[in-house]
């Protein structure tokens, strides 16, 4: 079918529309930041920040509140304390940054690099599907589900074939969170809640589960081998032998089955 003329110059320019350029380069992000102080913070609200460079930056004093930083390179940078609820963060890179009591809701992360950051403390209720979390630190986090907010439907983070190999997840709260097929190999989960998870082909092979709470999860197919389950609760599995591994686990004899 012939595409008419003028069909074709709407179809050019929502094309160059698309492929415009950021609306602030890395010079001019930083210029922000050098006068931003306490209280009066950069404003970088809804801006659109896609493929910029901004590794190693300071964010402290910032509002990135809805910005767009598809594809932006974020390493190294800080963003602890940050709200950053409804940015667009689809394939940004983040690894080593300073993530510590920053809140993330309501957004799509899918395939980003997180590897190395400090996400200690932080409040995530996003979609990091595919994403690269290898070696970070979610010590106290809080990823959970709160059943008491929930207006709009059960809304729960994502971590669907994510690597989590060698982090540290001690004390973290992942509450029925979705960790079909994640990787977390030699990872650190002491007394993490992992209540109603989605763990369903799993890799946690040689993870310390010491003291986690894996009740009502779903375990079909993952792997324990090698896992230290000393003081594990495996509330509501009644068929130990559904579990992958398990008698190559450690400490097995301390997990508590109810």
């Amino acid at each position: 079918m012939k595409i008419p003329f003028y069909c074709l110059g709407l179809l050019a320019a929502l094309f160059c529309l698309s492929a415009s350029a950021a609306d602030l380069s890395r010079s001019a992000v930083q210029q922000r930041l050098a006068k931003a102080e306490s209280g009066h913070p950069a404003q970088l609200r809804r801006k659109d920040l896609k493929g910029v460079d901004l590794s190693g930056l300071d964010f402290r004093n910032a509002d990135l509140w809805g910005s767009d930083l598809r594809n932006a390179n974020l390493s190294n940078s800080d963003l602890s304390g940050l709200n950053l609820d409804l940015t667009v963060m689809t394939k940004i890179n983040l690894s080593g940054a300073n993530l510590s009591n920053t809140s993330i809701f309501g957004v799509h992360m899918g395939g980003a690099d997180l590897s190395n950051a400090n996400l200690t403390g932080s409040r995530f209720i996003a979609n990091l599907d595919r994403s690269n979390l290898s070696h970070a630190n979610l010590s106290h986090a809080n990823w959970g589900v709160d059943m008491k907010n929930q207006p709009m439907g059960l809304m729960r983070v994502s971590l669907n074939n994510v690597n989590l190999s060698g982090a540290n997840l001690t004390d973290a709260n992942l509450n029925r969170a979705l960790m079909r097929h994640a990787n977390l190999t030699g990872s650190v989960l002491k007394n993490a809640v992992l209540y109603g998870v989605d763990l369903s082909g799993a890799d946690l092979t040689d993870a310390d589960l010491s003291g986690a709470d894996l009740s009502e999860s779903k375990l079909e197919d993952a792997d324990f081998t090698g896992a230290n389950l000393a003081g594990t609760r495996f509330g509501g599995i009644k068929d130990k032998s559904t579990l992958k591994g398990l008698v190559s686990s450690k400490n097995l004899e301390a997990a508590i089955f109810d």
